[in-house]
């Protein structure tokens, strides 16, 4: 019954067949493209990263041999050149985990640029992904983005909330120090010293505890 079927449908089946093994080639191809894509976006993104790890000429000890890979002759040269790559990056390869790198680094360079709506607006997009590295990276950025750009209020607002979320993928006591520092360097120093002792009484084993204390014993003498 069976080779009597197989005889009626022979051209079923050898159309059936055909179909499988080019679905099966097409499969390949695929997964060799996106592992030949995810290598190309890796080698961009480090390279990006050698630009924005740099040195710049005034850096450089005196005398001393120029090292290896590019040397710039000021930081904003550098980071419009790192800033110019890692969009390259971000636009070539989307929203693959290079992609999503490259767009944190991106905001990182405009913001060393002074740039800060810029790095604003990528950190936020990064952000509303939810949750993950990229995301809690984003946060913090971006309280870096108000703390540098003199908005004290939602900078310690957003390193605060980043301290208080349990489920953050980073530090959530180096958090709570930049809240402190950035009252501290804003010169509201009973604010400071009490960020200062939460960050002792909820973090007594973190790397930061021994010198918030002191910082909160120095402060409870400032005017």
């Amino acid at each position: 019954q069976f080779l009597a079927w197989t005889g009626r449908h022979r051209d079923e089946l050898r159309i059936g067949l055909l179909v499988l093994v080019v679905l099966a080639g097409a499969l390949l191809a695929l997964g060799h493209f996106r592992e030949q894509r995810m290598r190309e976006a890796d080698r961009a993104l480090r390279d990006a990263l050698t630009t924005f790890e740099a040195p710049i000429t005034a850096e450089l000890p005196a005398g001393a041999e120029r090292p290896a890979g590019p040397v710039f002759a000021n930081a904003e040269e550098k980071y419009k050149t790192a800033a110019a790559a890692f969009e390259g990056v971000e636009r070539r390869y989307g929203s693959s985990a290079a992609g999503l790198r490259a767009k944190y680094f991106a905001a990182l360079s405009r913001l060393e640029l002074g740039q800060y709506a810029e790095a604003e607006k990528a950190l936020k997009e990064l952000q509303a992904r939810g949750s993950g590295l990229e995301a809690d990276l984003a946060r913090l950025a971006l309280a870096d983005v108000y703390r540098r750009s003199g908005q004290v209020d939602k900078a310690v607002d957003a390193y605060r909330s980043f301290a208080s979320n349990p489920s953050a993928s980073l530090p959530r006591d180096h958090a709570l120090m930049s809240a402190a520092q950035t009252l501290e360097d804003a010169r509201r120093f009973a604010e400071a010293r009490a960020a200062y002792q939460e960050l002792v009484q909820q973090f007594p084993a973190s790397v930061f505890a021994p010198s918030a204390r002191t910082k909160a014993e120095y402060l409870s003498t400032a005017s």
